[in-house]
């Protein structure tokens, strides 16, 4: 599978992020550098941009984009490769007590859809990993070791699949003859423990399982709010904050983090109702299809919350 990615919303990021050269940029989620490339070009010698990833091919992504920006002043860029969930530590260590625009972007990008690390049920003979950062637990792992009842609880909480019990229970069935290893053996138990007529669906009927499972490893859902309680905490007064979704679970978790700080009174959501990509967009780029961005406006007249920091790093670039 050749290793493409497509930026999605560009155009609708920039225009409700509205960046000025002297702003202070957090790009949560480096992915495929589009967004990262866009928000730095709209930065000046006075500006900042913070970019984050678990996936450490992402941050060498970035790293390019950042090198082949020619401007004889740019902006400071600080790369990190870690999990969104820490970024008020990243921030801390830093020295950065606020920001003044931030994006997170949850889609996957190509590039890991193309790598060999189980995330597409198209490569039958991909390792079941499905992490980020390429430690810890694999969805191999979990496959293989989880009971049958905590397999459907995955499949169903984290993919709303409906037919999660039959799916474990196939899986359960598929490991007890051979240990589930790639993702065309997944795939295949998931087809055993799902009825004909699901088959003939547009969606593939891995799909959801396939979600769940990466969800699960990643730790994803926990990360997300986590990462948007810091990001809360250092946003600026009017600062703005711009979160892209592609699934309901994530959605409704943005959607509730920013009703909340609604509620709350500490901003209020630019524009009301999410944004979708237009027909345009859709029809080049499939995978658009099910993206929703949400933008928070912090108040005027909302103090930004300090992270404590020793004085800000003089480098122009740093890579961790």
């Amino acid at each position: 599978m050749e290793a493409r990615h497509d930026s999605v919303l560009m155009r609708e990021v920039l225009e409700t992020l509205d960046v000025q050269p002297s702003d202070t940029v957090v790009d949560a989620t480096l992915g495929g550098a589009g967004h990262f490339a866009a928000l730095l070009s709209m930065l000046g010698e006075d500006g900042t941009i913070i970019g984050i990833d678990a996936d450490a091919a992402a941050v060498e992504r970035a790293r390019s984009a950042y090198a082949a920006d020619r401007r004889p002043h740019r902006p400071v860029a600080h790369l990190i490769n870690d999990n969104f969930r820490n970024l008020s530590r990243i921030l801390e260590r830093l020295g950065i007590v606020s920001a003044d625009k931030m994006l997170f972007d949850l889609g996957w990008s190509g590039y890991q859809i193309a790598a060999p690390r189980g995330f597409s049920f198209q490569r039958e003979d991909d390792p079941l990993l499905m992490n980020y950062d390429e430690n810890g637990e694999a969805a191999a792992d979990i496959v293989n070791s989880s009971s049958e009842e905590e397999l459907a609880r995955i499949i169903f909480t984290y993919g709303e699949e409906r037919f999660s019990r039959g799916i474990a229970r196939a899986i359960v069935a598929a490991r007890s003859r051979e240990r589930i290893l790639t993702t065309g053996a997944l795939a295949a138990a998931v087809l055993a423990g799902t009825p004909a007529w699901y088959h003939k669906q547009k969606t593939n009927p891995a799909t959801k399982t396939f979600q769940a499972l990466r969800i699960a490893v990643n730790d994803e859902l926990a990360s997300l709010r986590e990462g948007l309680g810091a990001s809360l905490k250092v946003l600026t007064a009017s600062g703005r904050l711009a979160v892209i979704s592609f699934h309901s679970i994530e959605d409704r978790i943005v959607k509730n983090v920013f009703r909340d700080a609604v509620h709350a009174g500490l901003g209020s959501l630019s524009p009301k109702k999410p944004i979708v990509p237009s027909r345009e967009e859709i029809l080049a780029n499939h995978r658009a299809r099910s993206a929703k961005l949400r933008v928070f406006e912090r108040n005027a007249s909302t103090m930004s919350v300090d992270i404590a920091g020793a004085e800000m790093s003089p480098a122009r670039f740093s890579y961790v």
